[in-house]
């Protein structure tokens, strides 16, 4: 009898421990699996043990089925051996726990931006800058520019002053450049009006017509060398044009204070045939033009010469007026010893003549 309660109780023990052990490894499975998502509720999802933390607390290996006689108790197991996977996720934690103590390192970006800052803050050129080095340079060019004579050669880079606009331009130069050129060239003009006003009746027309002749020459080489400027300064914030300055500067300064001596020389000149050089009252008569239309109603009959359109169209009543005229021009010319045209008539009189004799022999020898 008691044999039978004993082989009785041993079965449901061997039962008993074969449903925990089947328990227990269905947890360690669950623990290699990933979480599920998170309740859509607000109400926080009681906290889960971290994966193989179930192997390590309920072992297969520590249970015998031999029975409570002969096997150990359940709860002074001893710790079992380390598997592949716990190993793996020590291993895991210390990559992690280097990582956290690792610096971070700092972006590319951060150093790119650091490095074109500092490049550019050694590229600034301050105001003094500009004025003991960039100035200087374009103040010398100028000054050969404006005293040249033409077809002279100017050892001068204009590479280099171009450069030196762009870059004054682009560190925010501009106005205090234009100031400079301004008053440099006013100084310049002030010295050819003093010139001017020194020189002999003579020599009036002809040092003026090399006065204007030079200064618009090197404007032909300013302008270009300082175009940025009048691009992005002048005719932007200023709303003008660097040439229109320039010529302004020259009527100002040297035109406006001579037009009154040198109009009465030029109609004397025109008075007598080849005092002045028809080149040089051609230079003068257009570049005052050009410098200001209104001056025509001075003389207008001495731009109409040189300046089309000047004069009101013709009309049949005044032919007689301009046959006059003609005849006048004639006679002042023969009275200067000019006979160049009775010459050419003669001249042209004589081959008609020589042609018809050879046209006459040619056909009497041809019947």
């Amino acid at each position: 009898m008691e044999e039978c309660m004993e082989e009785e109780e041993g079965l449901i023990y061997e039962a008993m421990m074969d449903d925990q052990n089947h328990n227990n490894w269905e947890a360690a499975v669950d623990g290699f699996r990933p979480p599920p998502p998170p309740p859509p509720s607000s109400i926080a999802a009681p906290a889960r043990e971290p994966p193989g933390g179930q192997l390590l607390s309920v072992p297969a290996s520590s249970v015998d089925r031999k029975g409570p006689k002969e096997g150990l108790p359940m709860g002074s197991q001893p710790p079992p051996e380390a598997t592949g996977v716990i190993m793996m996720l020590k291993s895991c934690d210390a990559a992690a726990a280097v990582a956290k103590a690792a610096p971070a390192p700092a972006p590319s970006s951060t150093i790119n931006i650091n490095t074109s800052t500092s490049k550019f803050l050694m590229n600034v050129i301050t105001i003094e800058d500009y004025k003991s080095t960039y100035w200087p340079k374009l103040d010398g060019a100028i000054d050969q520019l404006l005293t040249q004579s033409p077809g002279d050669y100017i050892p001068i880079s204009y590479e280099q002053i171009y450069s030196c606009v762009y870059k004054c331009v682009c560190q925010q130069h501009s106005e205090q450049m234009y100031s400079d050129l301004i008053k440099k060239i006013t100084n310049h003009l002030e010295r050819v009006s003093k010139e001017l006003q020194a020189s002999p009746p003579d020599l009036y027309i002809e040092r003026f017509n090399i006065a204007l002749g030079q200064y618009m020459g090197a404007l032909q080489s300013i302008v270009p060398l300082f175009i940025y400027m009048n691009k992005f300064y002048i005719e932007t914030k200023l709303n003008r044009d660097l040439n229109d300055d320039l010529i302004k500067l020259f009527t100002e300064h040297v035109a406006e204070k001579h037009i009154y001596s040198l109009m009465p020389l030029l109609l004397e000149a025109q008075s007598t045939p080849f005092q002045v050089t028809p080149s040089t009252m051609a230079n003068i008569v257009k570049g005052l033009y050009t410098l200001r239309p209104e001056w025509v109603q001075m003389a207008p009959t001495l731009f109409s010469k040189f300046i089309p359109n000047i004069l009101p169209p013709a009309v049949e009543s005044e032919l007689s007026e301009y046959a006059a005229q003609d005849q006048k021009l004639q006679r002042e010319l023969i009275q200067n010893g000019f006979t160049r045209g009775d010459q050419s008539r003669k001249r042209a009189g004589d081959e008609l003549a020589y042609n018809s004799s050879s046209a006459c022999a040619g056909s009497r020898g041809y019947r």
